[in-house]
């Protein structure tokens, strides 16, 4: 599980997120950004979206979970390097194929992702 200060919970930052449409996809997965200017709280905050087209509740939550980790670890090993002064809020949307992917694949998938989805928001 995300640390409380790590996740987007409410509607309004989903939104916020989802509006801004600096995004990027893969054939698992599609991942939103958002940058905002940091000061102070955490450098980082994340929020996934399962759908019923990915499965049921278990696969749904199995998803969730396997998202929940990658995310996690790209962050603490900073694989995934944010711009200076800035934090970011990103939305994890879930495909139907996530559920099948081999853990290697959702990984580079959220991985390459992220990045291209990053550099879009750098972008002037």
């Amino acid at each position: 599980m995300l640390p409380a200060p790590h996740r987007l919970t409410s509607a309004q930052d989903f939104s916020a997120v989802m509006g801004r449409r600096l995004r990027a996809g893969s054939a698992t997965v599609v991942v939103n950004v958002r940058l905002v200017s940091h000061s102070t709280g955490p450098r980082w905050r994340c929020g996934f979206i399962v759908s019923k087209a990915v499965g049921n509740a278990v696969v749904r939550h199995r998803t969730t979970r396997r998202l929940r980790h990658i995310v996690a670890d790209l962050m603490r090993s900073r694989a995934v390097e944010l711009p200076e002064g800035f934090a970011a809020d990103m939305v994890i949307r879930a495909l139907p194929q996530a559920p099948a992917a081999d853990h290697t694949v959702l990984y580079a998938d959220v991985e390459s992702s992220l990045r291209r989805a990053l550099a879009k928001a750098v972008r002037p």
